[in-house]
């Protein structure tokens, strides 16, 4: 009896600690950023992005498939849109299409800002649009076109709001760097080219804003508000491929398991084997921010993540999705091959998982894991294209500090989290450069508009486009 007791004394004094921190689990006081006025003019900045938007500037990793001369026409469209841009900063064309600006500061020396965009875009299938994917036409308060969520919107709202500042009489106190690539969605090495110029003149940002997160809503577990999130790290990619060989030979007379077979096993044994998860700086700094803004049932998870990670885990497993990209590695299989006749056993077959590597793996100690996953010797890894996982920006410093401002700003109300980008971007070839890079594209999207990222229908709503000027105005004001 008395064992009993005890037992039901430790599960009432379990129940009550858990229930205890996730009433204390609450958002933390902050003072709200003074949202100051800015001015520019609104209609300026949205036929600026039509133009843009009207260049063809799709990127290939086939260069003989791209369009040079409208790379070009956007390049020579530039002095017409933003002629003060042009009068006051200096413009640096370097290999591989990257464009480079310095708009100089007041002062001398100090650590300037690097401000990034890339003006390149995928391909479209024009047949599977509502309106032409080049016209930036506008119907209802809404653009339409490729490129208006990725990246030209951001590419525009730089320098609009370079534009509206200098205009304004305005500088700067340090120098402020516009680093634009013509190439990041086939990893171009525009954006190296730039970085390298920076090392070559002794450049160290005191932050770097590239495309990352967004002002989103009902992307995280029972919190209704719009977040801001802005990514201070981003996952690793790796491209690895399986391959095996065999005699080959007629089908009728196959052994137990043919080449495709094995293959089959091996990619069923690595989605049944997920990697294991870890709640990097990132993660954690976002659980503890959003998960007190959450329901009381998420709050009990994400106040006692010491006692229900385990949980937390299987429900990521489980669903998949962006939630379970936050805290592991993932493997999607992608592409397989094998024989060019239906009944030809394949001498050789392969296939290729995309990876995306969380910030506390490896490229080696990810593909040892898989080779002890499949645990077959005769299967064969190649890797192929890959990057290791970014470094984890600072989120104690001034540079920070200027884009949660910003951010606040100029969505007034919006929760800012940092967070882990699960995508690749051009500012990962920053890694070395600066301990400060910051991910975080500045428009407010529905779910519906996230989804024609890279997709049909790509539109931006014309509001966003007027606040992606003024994020960055706000932003070069504390520069």
């Amino acid at each position: 009896m008395a064992v009993f007791l005890l037992i039901l004394a430790l599960i009432a004094l379990f129940l009550a600690v858990i229930l205890i921190r996730a009433a204390r689990f609450v958002p933390r006081d902050e003072p709200a950023a003074p949202a100051e006025p800015v001015e520019f003019d609104g209609a300026a900045a949205e036929r600026a992005l039509a133009e843009l938007v009207r260049c063809r500037t799709v990127s290939n990793a086939d260069h003989a498939l791209e369009d040079e001369a409208e790379f070009e026409k956007l390049i020579g469209l530039l002095p017409e849109l933003y002629p003060h841009v042009f009068a006051v900063c200096s413009f640096d064309r370097l290999p591989d299409r990257a464009l480079l600006f310095r708009w100089k500061g007041r002062e001398e020396g100090g650590e300037p800002a690097v401000l990034m965009a890339h003006y390149d875009v995928v391909p479209v299938e024009a047949a599977n649009w509502d309106k032409p994917p080049f016209s930036a036409v506008v119907e209802d308060g809404v653009m339409w076109g490729r490129g208006t969520l990725d990246t030209k919107v951001t590419f525009n709202g730089i320098l609009s709001a370079a534009e509206a500042l200098i205009g304004q009489g305005f500088t700067p106190a340090h120098d402020i760097y516009f680093a634009f690539s013509g190439g990041e969605e086939i990893n171009g090495m525009g954006a190296v080219r730039i970085v390298d110029w920076f090392r070559e003149h002794d450049v160290t940002p005191a932050l770097v804003v590239d495309e990352g997160g967004a002002v989103v809503r009902d992307v995280f577990p029972g919190v209704s508000e719009a977040c801001a999130l802005i990514g201070i790290a981003e996952k690793g990619m790796m491209n690895l491929e399986y391959s095996i060989a065999s005699s080959g030979g007629h089908a009728s007379a196959p052994a137990p398991h043919t080449p495709v077979g094995r293959l089959a096993m091996a990619c069923a044994k690595v989605e049944a084997h997920p990697f294991p998860a870890h709640l990097t700086k990132p993660v954690l700094e976002m659980f503890d921010n959003l998960g007190r803004r959450s329901t009381f049932l998420y709050r009990i998870i994400f106040a006692n993540l010491w006692c229900f990670r385990p949980v937390l885990d299987m429900i990521c497993r489980k669903s998949g999705g962006e939630l379970n990209a936050l805290i592991r590695t993932t493997v999607a299989f992608t592409q397989m091959q094998g024989s060019k006749a239906p009944n030809v056993i394949p001498p050789s077959a392969s296939m290729v998982s995309n990876m995306r590597l969380n910030p506390a793996d490896s490229v080696a100690a990810a593909v040892e894991r898989i080779r002890g996953v499949v645990a077959d010797g005769d299967i064969a890894l190649t890797v192929g294209d890959h990057m290791e996982p970014s470094p984890i920006s600072r989120t104690d410093c001034e540079g920070w500090e200027r884009v949660v401002n910003a951010v606040s700003a100029t969505w007034p109300g919006c929760v800012v989290s940092p967070y882990l980008m699960v995508q690749c971007s051009d500012s990962r070839h920053y890694r070395d450069l600066s301990d400060r890079v910051y991910r975080f594209s500045a428009m407010d999207m529905t779910n519906e508009e996230r989804r024609t990222i890279h997709g049909n229908n790509e539109h931006i709503r014309l509001e966003v486009i007027h606040r992606a000027v003024e994020f960055f105005i706000r932003l070069m004001r504390q520069c």
